[in-house]
Parts: structure tokens; sequence; C-alpha cells
């Protein structure tokens, strides 16, 4: 739902992904070791807030983890789970030591599947870490698959300080569904983690103003702007019932974005600021508050009407 791309915001982490590898067959030999490298890195600054961090003059090339600050909200992320933090990922090389990427620069934390992709010394420091609490991270040569190992320059680390905001509780929106009454579009609800079903295909006029219907009423505080929201999504055109975007095709994987300052189309800043937490909200977007008369990809013309069906599972 950004205004660049739809698929760019979906693709996450791609950050987190690229600065780690792939964590697939890699062999940890400290895996979370708290010895070694990420005890003498030093990192100042307040938990969620960019970090300064100062390196040896030694490069350690051995994964290693520390807890810096536990946190105490909500549980840890442990494996099959997702995980919403901010992070700053810095090439620990001895000279430089560049700073390679930072969530704090984005504007908004990501969030991040705790699985097999993730090198075991990043797992190990999301399990031991609550939401408000922060970890830093040294990702040696040896976190790797074998077969990307040679291509890692001799004398140089990856490092991670990570802060953990929350471990999401649910993957879609729950509770008792009610038709949202907009004639053309049909809703289904399953109920539990099971995808809804949106259809849009009809001879029905689509709505020339935006319209915002609640189809579950969640019972968490009310979304407000400048936050990050977590939300399952599922976009159709109004009229054809094509489907041009859907995180629930893409795994059920939720995305995360900053709502109400201009980081996404309109028609979301202005229908989901005030929607509660836990909720499912219908959307049907006018042109002028999606992509407007550019349109966006092959699949969005400029005339279209782009209706939504948003499940909100967190703000932040």
């Amino acid at each position: 739902m950004r205004r660049r791309s739809m698929a760019v915001l979906a693709a996450v982490p791609l950050m987190f992904a690229a600065a780690c590898g792939s964590g697939s067959g890699g062999t940890t030999s400290t895996s979370g070791s708290a010895s070694g490298g990420a005890t003498e890195i030093q990192v100042t600054g307040e938990t969620n807030a960019k970090p300064t961090v100062t390196f040896p003059s030694k490069v350690a090339e051995t994964s290693s983890v520390k807890v810096l600050t536990p946190g105490t909200v909500g549980r840890s992320a442990t494996a099959g789970t997702n995980v919403v933090a901010n992070f700053t990922v810095f090439t620990w090389d001895g000279k430089t030591n560049a700073l390679s990427g930072s969530t704090y620069d984005e504007g908004s934390p990501q969030v991040i599947p705790v699985n097999e992709q993730i090198p075991e010394v990043l797992r190990k420091g999301f399990a031991q870490t609550k939401g408000g609490g922060r970890f830093v991270s040294v990702v040696g040569k040896d976190a790797l698959p074998a077969e990307q190992q040679a291509q890692v320059p001799a004398g140089q680390s990856q490092v991670f300080v990570v802060d953990v905001v929350g471990v999401p509780e649910a993957n879609a929106a729950k509770g008792k569904a009610v038709d949202p009454g907009v004639k053309g579009v049909k809703v289904e609800n399953p109920g539990g983690d099971t995808a809804p079903t949106l259809t849009t295909k009809t001879e029905v006029k689509a709505p020339k103003e935006l319209v915002a219907k609640t189809v579950i009423k969640g019972d968490g505080p009310e979304v407000k702007s400048g936050q990050s929201i977590l939300v399952q999504y599922a976009g159709k055109i109004w009229g054809t019932g094509v489907e041009f975007d859907s995180s629930w095709s893409r795994g059920a994987q939720p995305i995360i974005f900053q709502i109400g300052t201009g980081k996404v189309i309109k028609g979301w800043d202005q229908g989901l600021v005030g929607v509660p937490v836990g909720s499912r909200v219908l959307l049907s977007i006018p042109p002028d508050l999606g992509y407007g008369k550019a349109g966006s990809g092959d699949k969005i013309k400029g005339t279209d009407t782009l209706v939504f069906l948003v499940d909100v599972l967190a703000a932040y």
C-alpha cells in the first residue's frame, strides 16, 4: 500500500535478510554464546532508538550474542512465530565499521518470521528477549551455509543491534463478524486463523467516496496517526474481482507500516486511523485516494476502485 509499490512493502524483511544472507544450513560454533565478540562491543543509547556502537579494533569472526536488556513486554519469539523489531546493522571490518542500514532510518520496525532462514545466533537472541529489550549479535561467516562462507571477505563480520518491539499474539482478526453492508461486495469469515474470502465481482457501480466498514470490531486500543500497524489484508478491484495483492496468498505473513503519515495510499491513512486493534475492516477506495490516474503495475488502472479487507493485528 505504499505509494511506490505494494510488492516492496510485502517482501519484508528485505534489509534484514540481505544483511543475514541465508541462515539455513549454517553451523554456528558459538551459537548464542555470551562470550567473545558480542561482549566486547559497546552499545549506548536508549532502547527503541538508533544506537551508538563502538567496536574493538580486532574483528571477531565467530558468531556470538549478548542480551543487553531482556525486556518485560509480552513473550519472547520462538521458532515459528513472528517478531516485530527495529535493528541496526554494521559491517565490522576494524576500519570504517560502516553502517549497513537501520529501520530507524526507514521510520518503521519490521516484522521478521523466526525460521531457519534466520541465523541460529539471531534466533537465540530473539528467544531470550521480550518486548522492550535489546540484544547485540555478531554474525560471522560460521553462521552461513558452507557455499556462502567463501563469499565473505576475511576479517569481516556483520553486527546486529536488535530492539524487540513485540511478538504478535494473533494472525487474524477474531470475534463476531457482521455484514459490512456494501452492495456489490461479499465477505466470508470462516473464523480462527483461516483467511477470509473477499468477493468484488459485481455489476454494481463502485462508490465515488471512501467507504470504511467494520466487519469484526476489535477490543484493543484505537490506532493513532504515526503508529506502525501490523496487518493481514487482501486487495481486489471493484467489478472485476481481480486480486492484485494479498498477504494471505504469501503464506499468511503479515506486514507492518506507518499509518497516517503519507507512507501508504490516502485511503488507508484515512480509513484505518481510529480503528481498534483486533478489527477486520472493509475499505472501498476510489482512484483519487488510491494510486491516482497513473494506476500501479499491470493490474491497477487509473480508473479502478480498490477494495481491501484488512485485519489490524497490532499497533506500535
